[in-house]
């Protein structure tokens, strides 16, 4: 039994997308409800939000978690099932405990070390715990996530990370702008805001601090431009919003456009922009939401994060320290998980022997009527501690191994200690790239076809 991720973030996905697959309290309820009812899947809970929509499971079977978590998201979303494995990435085993820990502590956010995040993972958690559809094993991983991303954003600067870029990016436009009163360098303007998400949310900050006379805010979804727009009336600066397919017919009425939405198409192109009127453009997103054509033949000035990024590489790998936390985190969460897992057949190990015991001692006594009974009980002591000691070397010993797996392999240690399976390999791959379950199951014909023939030749001597 193994954790399960399949998801789709702003990294992998369009916005457009995202949106279908968005789920309120309701539908995520429902949803995972739906996800431990499949034959594969024992767990689930579902972190849903304007950039990711992903859904942790434990398995049984890979191949067939992952079938069954796309037929439960193509049912609650409409979306067909080959989009959806477009899209869709997956994450298995030690694979998933390291993604979740990633998003955890914002190092898989647009804006990298945004704190909200932990806290709707933590959400999420509390859903899924609240539906009854999580148990000891998404418990487990959800405690070493919650953890790990207190820790990196206590331990390291990483929560700077996204400001600074947001900063780094303000302060050119003002350099390009040329502003006398670098305390509010943008009074007197107006700007856009493309997007609602949290580096949408941090560029209005920024613009309200800066003195900005007034922000219009559009998004797709214009209930999240109506939740941000009324964060800036409360901090006092003048705001309003406008549908998304709006957005261009303002660009003459604003000075300033701040596009941070992770669209795969551009949210500004060069045939958006008014020929005579003067506009300071500042792209926020990776990848990019508007075209860099924008200033050719038009009186536009363009600034360009991924360009700031390069320039200001140093100032942002802060987030090294934070690998560091996450590759600890994982090391622990993964050896007291592969110790639970032997748990149970070291127990069988030790009450099969303890039958054996039993049985011989049994044996013994119905051989050997003229011993006594504390003759008895001495030889039946002798036996155990025997047994006892013969045990206790393996299983210390496996316990060891399985804590240890990268010095010395756990599986094999108990498939020659137990002779058990182990099928819990870490898996990390796009969904497109894995056989989809019609597929599979004619492989699995196939290959027991060939192994069927090749019994019968045996057995004909060919």
């Amino acid at each position: 039994m193994s954790v399960l991720v399949v998801g789709m973030s702003h990294r992998s996905a369009p916005v457009a997308l995202l949106e279908k697959l968005s789920m309120d309290e309701s539908v995520r309820h429902q949803t995972a409800l739906a996800l431990i009812r499949q034959p594969a899947l024992t767990e689930s809970m579902i972190v849903s939000t304007c950039n990711r929509l992903e859904v942790y499971s434990t398995t049984t079977n890979f191949h067939q978690g992952v079938s069954d978590v796309v037929d439960v998201l193509h049912d609650m979303s409409g979306v067909p099932i080959d989009v959806l494995r477009d899209y869709l990435y997956v994450r298995y085993a030690d694979a998933a405990a390291e993604h979740l820990m990633l998003v955890a502590a914002g190092l898989d956010s647009m804006v990298t070390g945004e704190q909200q995040i932990i806290g709707q993972v933590r959400t999420a958690y509390q859903y899924a715990a609240n539906s009854g559809t999580v148990g000891p094993q998404l418990h487990g991983l959800v405690q070493a996530a919650l953890r790990t991303g207190k820790r990196v954003h206590t331990e390291t600067d990483i929560d700077n990370a996204g400001v600074s870029m947001v900063s780094f990016a303000f302060d050119e436009a003002v350099s390009q702008l040329g502003v006398k009163d670098e305390s509010q360098p943008f009074a007197g303007h107006r700007a856009l805001v493309i997007g609602a998400g949290a580096m949408a949310s941090l560029a209005a900050t920024h613009l309200g601090k800066q003195g900005i006379d007034e922000l219009i805010m559009t998004n797709r979804t214009r209930e999240r431009a109506e939740r941000l727009a009324q964060h800036a009336r409360e901090a006092g600066v003048e705001a309003t919003v406008v549908d998304f397919d709006e957005r261009t017919v303002v660009l003459s009425h604003v000075d300033i456009v701040v596009s941070a939405t992770g669209s795969q198409n551009f949210t500004i192109s060069r045939d958006d922009i008014p020929t005579d009127h003067p506009l300071m453009l500042v792209d926020l997103s990776l990848p990019r939401d508007i075209d860099d054509n924008v200033i050719r033949g038009t009186q536009a000035r363009l600034v360009n994060i991924e360009k700031l990024r390069l320039l200001h590489q140093d100032e942002t790998e802060s987030d090294g320290a934070a690998l560091r936390i996450i590759a600890e985190e994982l090391q622990a969460y993964s050896s007291q998980q592969r110790i639970k897992d032997i748990a149970p057949a070291v127990t069988a190990l030790r009450r099969h022997a303890a039958d054996l015991i039993q049985t011989e001692l049994i044996r013994l006594q119905s051989r050997t009527p003229d011993m006594d009974d504390h003759e008895f009980e001495e030889v039946s002591r002798t036996v155990r501690r025997v047994v006892d000691k013969l045990l206790h070397q393996p299983t210390v010993r496996v316990k060891e191994l399985a804590a240890n797996s990268g010095v010395v392999s756990y599986e094999t240690a108990l498939q020659e200690l137990f002779g058990l399976d182990n099928d819990s390999q870490p898996v990390k791959v796009d969904l497109d790239m894995l056989p989809d379950a019609a597929k599979l199951a004619t492989i699995t014909k196939a290959e027991t076809l060939q192994k069927q023939h090749k019994q019968l030749r045996q057995t004909q001597g060919v």
